[in-house]
């Protein structure tokens, strides 16, 4: 094992997979010569070139649309946002291009693609460049969804969603680029579809993914010197979502508390409800909570946005309320 940033391991997946394969390169706003807007490319455009790792101009409808065509034509690009709500000018070539080509052509092409960068809240970045897309581009069939939470799974994941044959989108954090774990050495990959059980307990389920799942972690700390001990899955891929481990999970503690950083309408932790009230019902002892951000856009002030956004304690609160131990 070795600690590396999660920029570092994000930077080490596109690089082993680029010397694997000729034809995978990387594109984006500053991805070279300012070695990426959070570092996440640094010294890849020496060792690669300009051939291989591209700076774009601010047209993320343009160059997304270049490396859409690009894949069907037989390249593995991976194009870089600055963050995911920059996507949101070229979401056309995402959702009506890279994910319906393989059904609009009878399966004549394929999308090899891989779009990264950073969701959600950043800080004091205010509504416009604060948003979580995950739920966005989950919605749609053809794509596959991906929200690593730290070093490991990053470079795991990275390197399996380049190798897919179906566009991937996968989404990184701000707040996470100088996290620092253990990375395995060595040819490392982790399937998308798998989640991961980080915390094993038998009172209650938690689920998340993301930067948000640390809040899990410290309330299952919190929680255990209580006498309350939580299990806490990782999703780490959103879609295909591993149901299976969610369910196993809840049929043993019968209780479930979803976390997600993102609006509490239509999101990811909606659909979970959804899939547990429907196959294990009978398993449930109480009600299921959910717990996301406010149902507004995010606000500038710190004061304001640490209202916002939920934390350990209200995952605290929410397991003590499906154990019925809330005073």
């Amino acid at each position: 094992m070795k600690t590396l940033q999660f920029r570092e391991a994000i930077c080490e997946a596109m690089s082993e997979e680029m010397r694997r394969d000729e034809t995978i390169y990387l594109m984006g706003e500053e991805v070279a010569e300012y070695n990426g807007a959070y570092k996440a490319s640094k010294g890849m455009l020496d060792e690669f070139g300009a051939k291989r790792v591209i700076d774009t101009p601010i047209a993320e409808l343009g160059f997304t649309g270049i490396a859409v065509g690009s894949a069907m034509n037989g390249n593995r690009p991976i194009v870089e946002y600055m963050t995911f709500n920059f996507s949101l000018v070229g979401i056309d070539q995402i959702i009506n291009n890279a994910a319906k080509i393989r059904q609009m052509s009878g399966g004549q092409f394929n999308c090899p693609i891989v779009f990264r960068g950073p969701t959600a809240s950043a800080g004091q970045l205010a509504a416009t460049h604060s948003q979580a897309f995950e739920s966005w581009f989950a919605n749609c069939p053809g794509l596959k969804v991906v929200v690593p939470s730290n070093p490991a799974d990053a470079k795991g994941l990275l390197k399996s969603a380049i190798r897919d044959n179906d566009p991937v989108i996968f989404m990184e954090s701000e707040q996470m680029y100088g996290d620092k774990g253990e990375v395995p050495e060595g040819e490392y990959l982790i399937p998308l579809g798998v989640a991961d059980i980080k915390r094993k307990g038998n009172d209650v389920t938690i689920v998340s993914f993301g930067k948000i799942i640390k809040e899990a972690y410290k309330a299952a700390d919190a929680l255990s010197k209580e006498g309350i001990e939580c299990e806490v899955i990782d999703l780490r891929t959103i879609r295909p979502m591993d149901h299976d481990a969610i369910l196993t999970s809840v049929k043993k503690t019968n209780r479930l508390v979803i976390l997600e950083e993102s609006w509490p309408f239509g999101n990811i932790s909606t659909e979970i409800t959804y899939q547990v009230q429907s196959q294990i019902f009978d398993y449930l002892d109480a009600p299921i909570i959910k717990i996301n951000t406010a149902d507004t856009p995010a606000p500038y002030s710190p004061q304001l946005l640490a209202e916002w956004l939920p934390n350990s304690e209200d995952v605290i609160k929410a397991v003590k309320k499906v154990l019925y131990k809330l005073k």
